[in-house]
């Protein structure tokens, strides 16, 4: 047992101090109240002040309670919000990470961030061309409304002048382009960090010239090249291949890990009993694996959160898989097998309430019910312990895998709704099913499901573990 603690624990320290793990899962907590805010603003528009009715079913709370509408001039404030954050994480993320970066190498101050942006941009295109144009438009007898009659009626006079346009595509801004960002942020600052180390780059000012002049003409020229070396990486991708870099990284790299781990429940599986394998010798398991996880699971939220967000219905057939829903995603994992901790250990406390004799363990359980429901559980994984335990150990691996197995088998088979929102981690669970489903009660009663289930799991190994401090105490005195 030391030396497996003793491997995983240098496995731990390598992942602790990786500059790269360490800078992805930085700027993903970073940006997390930014994305927080965007679920927000998304329930606002959808859930909320909503009075959509499809086939029958109202999709909101304004076709239940219709005084709530009163608000909706505002869905545009909320709708706004939505976009700058969710719809546009790929910037907030380049800029964090490459920050991420740059102040491992020594940078300081707020360059690296502007840095990271304008190098991203560089590889990112801006001209785009339409070549088809389609509507579906009817007017009020229900005849099709031509696109040329739409732009001509609103300003456009000349229809050959449509056909481009000049700007960030939605694919690159959003969840698609985080690969990009993540790859262009540590790449270029790594380029930059480079050419600052050549004395002979930096342009020397006089002394009497302010810091922040002198500064700005010092990276100057490291700056400048990195740019060129960053356009031409992109530049020869795109005459080689044919394709964008971030098209190129999307369809290469983002979409195969997509395809392969995201929606894999078994490398799911895997991954949680390495997380709770990593928590059993005293690593936080989580921080081990997020720079991981973040960057395969969370675009898989962002892709359900722009269908909701767009109207698609999320109603319990099995014909929504068309509009593209991902079954996994960051706040799945969160609500099916990450609540009240690491290895689900709210349903530990709960078994030590229900069939506990021991009163030290049930103290345990008392001082780490509160915590428990905001899904913290030091106080239980390190009171009871948990930590080298070798009895309690196996539910603890047990149990969130096959909470998130039950999880994916629910949503599978519709029985609960595709998780939609990004909902924050210390969110009580039930309520987070109930959130993150949209505002749908199946959410609610699914959390309660695996509850239960790891209740279950729990019970049997508490009875032995008793036994065993008991006979353990029998022994000492």
């Amino acid at each position: 047992m030391d030396t497996f603690a003793d491997r995983l624990g240098r496995i731990g320290a390598w992942f602790g101090q990786n500059k790269y793990l360490g800078a992805i899962k930085n700027a993903f907590q970073n940006f997390m109240p930014a994305t927080i805010a965007g679920a927000v603003g998304v329930l606002w528009t959808n859930v909320l002040v909503n009075d959509t009715v499809v086939q029958g079913n109202a999709q909101g709370l304004g076709g239940i309670f219709k005084p709530i509408m009163v608000l909706a001039p505002i869905n545009t404030v909320f709708a706004a919000i939505s976009f700058c954050t969710i719809s546009c994480i790929s910037v907030g993320v380049v800029m964090l990470v490459a920050q991420e970066i740059g102040e491992a190498n020594g940078e300081t101050g707020a360059f690296p961030a502007v840095l990271g942006f304008i190098a991203w941009g560089v590889v990112t295109p801006t001209a785009h061309a339409v070549t088809t144009l389609a509507s579906s438009l009817t007017d009020s007898a229900g005849n099709a409304i031509a696109i040329g009659d739409v732009l001509t009626k609103g300003g456009v006079a000349d229809l050959s002048k449509v056909g481009t346009f000049t700007g960030f595509g939605a694919d690159y801004l959003g969840a698609t382009g985080l690969f990009t960002a993540l790859i262009v942020g540590i790449v270029a600052l790594e380029i930059y960090n480079a050419f600052r180390k050549m004395d002979s780059l930096k342009i020397k000012m006089p002394e009497q010239v302010p810091p922040g002049v002198s500064r700005a003409f010092e990276v100057l020229i490291p700056t400048f090249l990195t740019l060129v070396v960053v356009g031409l990486i992109g530049w020869l991708v795109q005459i080689t291949s044919g394709q964008y870099v971030n098209d190129l990284i999307k369809t290469a790299i983002q979409q195969p890990l997509l395809n392969i781990i995201g929606d894999n429940i078994v490398a799911v599986m895997f991954m949680y009993v390495l997380i709770s394998l990593f928590w059993l010798v005293g690593i936080h398991g989580n921080n081990m694996l997020s720079a991981v996880k973040e960057p395969i699971f969370r675009p898989m939220l962002y892709a359900n959160t722009a269908l909701f967000t767009e109207g698609k219905t999320i109603a319990l057939t099995p014909e929504i898989k068309a509009h593209g829903y991902y079954t996994m995603n960051v706040t799945m994992m969160s609500m099916f097998a990450e609540w009240g901790g690491a290895g689900v250990t709210l349903s530990l406390i709960i078994a030590i309430f229900i069939f506990s004799k021991r009163e030290d363990n049930r103290a345990i359980a008392t001082l780490s019910i509160v915590p428990g429901l905001f899904n913290i559980n030091e106080t239980v994984t390190f009171g009871i312990p948990l930590v080298l335990n070798p009895i309690l150990g196996i539910p603890f691996i047990l149990a969130p895998v096959v909470c998130i197995f039950v999880g994916w088998l629910l949503v599978t088979i519709h029985f609960c709704p595709y998780i939609v929102l990004e909902v924050p981690w210390t969110m009580p669970p039930i309520l987070l099913g109930f959130l993150a489903t949209g505002g749908s009660i199946m959410g609610a009663i699914s959390q309660i499901i695996v509850i239960v289930v790891a209740t279950l799991i729990y019970i049997p190994f508490l009875l032995v573990y008793e036994n065993y401090q008991n006979k353990q105490a029998s022994q000492a005195s």
